[in-house]
């Protein structure tokens, strides 16, 4: 099928989607390059001199998940229309690092110009043989005081965020559940603004428990997050949905918290919503939501206005249940009940993406491309 068949057959599903007044992408990471065979995992937060941050995994034999993986990072001072030469911000020496969560901490008054944290993860297997108990996902976090020129030196937090079985990690565990796999949202963190959870950090993640399950259910989410601006850290609720995996969470208005979450089992190819209103610890409510179909891969949320009543949210994925493409932004007015504006990104060979509030009304989106040869970044006018 032609691009413009493709095109017209998207409008004629989604009517009211819209096409992005920006149509020209901007290359930010290219596989091949700079010492990487591929790039993929995209995260991008902004910061409060308007200053981007692009972050991914930079895969250095290939395209597989696990392997020599590095976290990199791009800065652009112009809105997304040039970026820096790469830097290296985390490693786990030739094993895995991975699953880039960053954040900006506004609330700590040691830190009145912003702290960012990075959340990530490390590993010393494939997903595969942890899933079977062969190896273990560690989680960490390092920050900067300076816009991202340089971080500090890794905290391990493995033994307050997750329930993973491996007394050679910590050996006064209280182990009840058999935790093994481990991974942050990915994509970008969040931190609460309002209600009665004002200042937390919150992380979206997932875990698999026990032995692997063929329909995938042995996959859950959950969140951990602080209160004391890193210092210690605390797990939520599981979601109610078992098969629930890659995570993105975002704040209602009255404080509460949305996260949308990949049904990994793919028996129902939509999004699972679950709402809590104790700031993501417990959850009132959990859905799949028509609206947004997926065809088992990463989404990204984001809040874009606080409001009394009703917050004005912005959701990105592959829009499809055939395969990864139709990459579409929507946005929403009403606390994400409804999505009544979208604009169709990149019609063909899209996967994963993450957004970032812009100046101007606009929208960034990093996302990646052309098959997972590139991380492309767009900016739309909403």
């Amino acid at each position: 099928m032609k691009l413009k068949q493709i095109i017209l057959a998207f409008t004629l599903l989604f009517p009211f989607c819209l096409f992005a007044q920006k149509t020209e992408g901007v290359t930010v990471f290219q596989s091949g390059q700079e010492g990487y065979q591929s790039f993929r995992i995209p995260a991008i937060i902004d910061l409060p001199n308007g200053d981007l941050l692009a972050f991914a995994e930079g895969r250095v034999n290939g395209g597989a998940d696990f392997g020599h993986v590095n976290i990199v990072m791009k800065k652009s001072k112009d809105e997304g229309k040039t970026w820096s030469s790469l830097q290296i911000v985390a490693t786990n020496k030739k094993l895995q690092a991975g699953n880039a969560a960053p954040v900006v901490d506004l609330s700590d008054p040691n830190y009145p110009q912003g702290r960012i944290f990075l959340f990530y993860n490390t590993g010393n297997k494939s997903e595969g043989e942890i899933r079977n108990k062969k190896g273990y996902r560690e989680v960490w976090y390092i920050t900067s005081i300076d816009n991202g020129k340089t971080w500090s030196d890794p905290t391990n937090i493995t033994n307050q965020v997750s329930k993973i079985d491996q007394p050679d990690i910590n050996p006064s565990w209280n182990h009840q559940e058999d935790w093994r796999g481990y991974a942050n949202t990915p994509g970008h963190a969040m931190q609460l603004k309002y209600g009665a959870y004002k200042g937390r950090i919150y992380i979206a993640a997932n875990h698999s428990e026990g032995a692997p399950k063929s329909d995938f259910t042995d996959y859950v989410a959950h969140g951990y997050y602080t209160d004391d601006h890193g210092k210690t850290f605390h797990i939520s609720e599981d979601n109610p949905f078992r098969g629930s995996n890659e995570s993105t969470a975002a704040e209602l208005s009255g404080g509460r918290v949305m996260m949308n979450s990949r049904n990994q089992r793919g028996n129902v190819l939509q999004r699972i919503v679950a709402i809590s209103s104790d700031g993501g610890a417990t959850w009132d409510t959990a859905y799949f939501d028509k609206q947004l179909p997926d065809p088992v891969c990463q989404g990204s949320l984001l809040t874009l206005r606080y409001k009394k009543h009703q917050n004005i949210l912005a959701f990105c994925n592959d829009a499809s249940i055939k395969g990864r493409d139709s990459l579409t932004l929507r946005i929403s007015y009403d606390d994400g009940n409804t999505w009544k504006k979208s604009f169709l990104i990149d019609a063909r060979n899209t996967a994963y993406s993450d957004i970032v509030k812009m100046r101007k009304k606009e929208i960034g989106i990093l996302y990646e491309a052309d098959g997972y040869r590139k991380i492309e970044f767009k900016a739309v006018r909403y």
